[in-house]
């Protein structure tokens, strides 16, 4: 239908990226402020990048795209804030998202393996943030928008969250989601995925 997206994944560049690869670039991941990774690289490598982020006090935001049924446990466990999708989490827990309530149940099966926060994207819906430090998961709703196309909305709300991290530190996680929420529906106005994320200057200069 009109907006959901379909995506065709060519792998090409990212699945040579190696461990060698990690290592020339260990300076500029251990001064980072935030570590993003997600499944279109090998997935051990990905995982030594996030272990070395963790080894030097960097922030690791992890995206499980596109999800792996055996995901390594050990990904659970060094990252920081762990970011699925209602598709992403079906595949890791085996429970469809199709409410509120099911993205609860998702999130504290994460939280259970090991996850510190779990944020499950829930599209028009917004997001459902879940942690262990907080026993209430919080529900943070999106804007109502008209979606052209919804593809790329995921890596576009991963990125801006990204940012905020990094550059809004103090900001609360549930005030971070929720401008993050608002890059993500500018996303979907118009078609195509890089294509269609808004500059810097396109957004509402409230969001930073």
């Amino acid at each position: 239908s009109l907006g959901q997206n379909v995506i065709v994944i060519v792998p090409g560049a990212n699945l040579l990226l190696n461990f060698e690869d990690l290592k020339r670039a260990s300076d500029v991941i251990c001064k980072a402020k935030v570590v993003v990774c997600q499944l279109e690289i090998t997935p051990a490598v990905s995982l030594e990048a996030l272990k070395m982020a963790r080894a030097s006090g960097v922030k690791t935001l992890f995206n499980p795209a596109p999800a792996l049924a055996d995901l390594d446990p050990q990904f659970y466990t060094y990252s920081d804030i762990f970011c699925c999708n209602e598709t992403e989490a079906e595949i890791l827990t085996g429970i469809p998202v199709g409410n509120l309530e099911d993205a609860e149940k998702v999130g504290r099966m994460l939280l259970e393996r090991g996850c510190k926060l779990v944020i499950v994207t829930l599209g028009a819906e917004g997001c459902m943030m879940i942690s262990g430090d907080k026993p209430i998961p919080k529900h943070v709703p999106a804007g109502k928008v008209r979606a052209v196309d919804t593809t790329g909305a995921g890596d576009s709300f991963v990125g801006a969250l990204a940012f905020y991290l990094a550059y809004y530190p103090k900001l609360s996680m549930e005030e971070m989601i929720r401008k993050s929420n608002c890059v993500a529906s500018v996303s979907v106005l118009a078609p195509g995925t890089q294509s269609s994320y808004p500059y810097r200057k396109d957004l509402p200069q409230d969001l930073f």
